[in-house]
């Protein structure tokens, strides 16, 4: 299963799994159970409540279930720093069986996931759920591959668009 994420999160966050092992951060609250946000071979639309954004993500891979993974995911209150979430939106799908990178347009930050699997390609595709706040901006992105991409937010009120 060729999966790629990448997307923007707050500082402070680093998940990092590989492709067939487990990860599973436990300083995070993923909702107070060991459950998931889906089950093998399903779709599944996760988003944190307003004004929280995706902090933290729990995944495990099995190749007998289609070589699909159980995902689950930690939200956080974002620092008043930022300012109130000002629009909220579903990027595009990024399609089954193909690599991709994504990150969040317009400066946002991702608050959910949407996902429906496909048997054909052993594949999911994917829909980020992105969330742009009114004072601050994400930059110095670093990338990692096979793995999500952590920005650092501006100390000053942002002006400029992600292009």
């Amino acid at each position: 299963m060729d999966l790629v994420l990448l997307c923007v999160f707050l500082p402070l966050v680093t998940v990092a799994w590989g492709q067939y092992g487990d990860y599973n951060y436990q300083h995070y609250d993923y909702g107070g159970n060991d459950g998931w946000v889906n089950v093998y071979r399903q779709g599944f639309n996760f988003q944190c409540p307003h004004g929280q954004v995706i902090v933290a993500v729990r995944s495990t891979f099995s190749k007998k279930e289609g070589s699909d993974r159980l995902w689950n995911y930690a939200c956080m209150p974002t620092p008043q720093s930022l300012g109130e979430p000002t629009e909220c939106w579903w990027e595009e799908i990024n399609r089954a069986g193909m690599q991709w990178y994504q990150t969040c347009s317009n400066n946002g930050l991702v608050a959910g996931f949407q996902s429906q699997y496909f048997p054909s390609v052993l594949d999911r595709e994917w829909q980020f759920y992105c969330c742009r706040y009114s004072r601050r901006c994400p930059y110095s992105c670093r990338d990692r591959q096979w793995k999500f991409i952590i920005c650092r937010m501006t100390d000053f009120d942002c002006q400029f668009q992600n292009l």
